[in-house]
């Protein structure tokens, strides 16, 4: 494993806290499940005695001091959440995308071919080959600088922010052979 490069969060989304834990635990201890705010891991962590926590709070999970993390539980897969995380994931994952909208804009900007016949816009729900040369006929004239900017020099689109947020989903529910947003995760951390 020497040499790979391991894309670790520093910083997570708190999507559900059970301050008892759940059924599937040897022991009853606080548990939350949180979503990385840079490469969407979805990961369990066990909660130092007397912290509460709420959905939407940030927490540290780095490899640093943890003021509120005892540790790493483990990656989980969406369909280990719970109800109510599950309920906060779409949500949480559009706050991320509108927090750092230049790194999704630069997608957009400088997203190249992944094979002769096929190109990385072309991974968006909603882009077939029309969008794609339209994006890309615009992006030579002048970069985007928003998501707006997008909607605005290319007719018909569909929402780009909705299609960067579906596409983060789809990545995490592995539905596809191709990653842009989301590492392929080493269920060990």
């Amino acid at each position: 494993m020497r040499g790979k490069d391991i894309r670790k969060d520093e910083w997570a989304i708190v999507l559900d806290f059970l301050a008892h834990g759940h059924y599937a635990m040897e022991r009853s201890q606080p548990v939350a499940q949180v979503l990385g705010d840079r490469y969407f891991s979805l990961l369990e962590v066990i909660i130092r005695e007397g912290v509460t926590l709420s959905q939407g709070d940030r927490v540290y999970i780095g490899d640093g001091k943890r003021d509120r993390v005892k540790y790493i539980r483990g990656r989980i897969d969406v369909k280990d959440l719970t109800v109510a995380a599950r309920e906060e994931l779409e949500p949480t994952i559009q706050k991320i995308v509108q927090k750092n909208p230049k790194r999704f804009i630069d997608f957009f900007n400088k997203s190249g071919q992944i094979t002769t016949r096929m190109h990385q816009l072309e991974l968006l729900p909603g882009i077939g080959k029309r969008h794609l040369w339209a994006i890309i006929d615009e992006r030579k004239t002048k970069p985007f600088e928003s998501f707006e900017d997008i909607k605005k020099r290319i007719p018909l689109l569909p929402d780009p922010e909705k299609m960067i947020i579906k596409r983060i989903i789809e990545e995490m529910e592995d539905k596809d052979k191709y990653r842009i947003f989301v590492p392929r995760a080493d269920k060990r951390r």
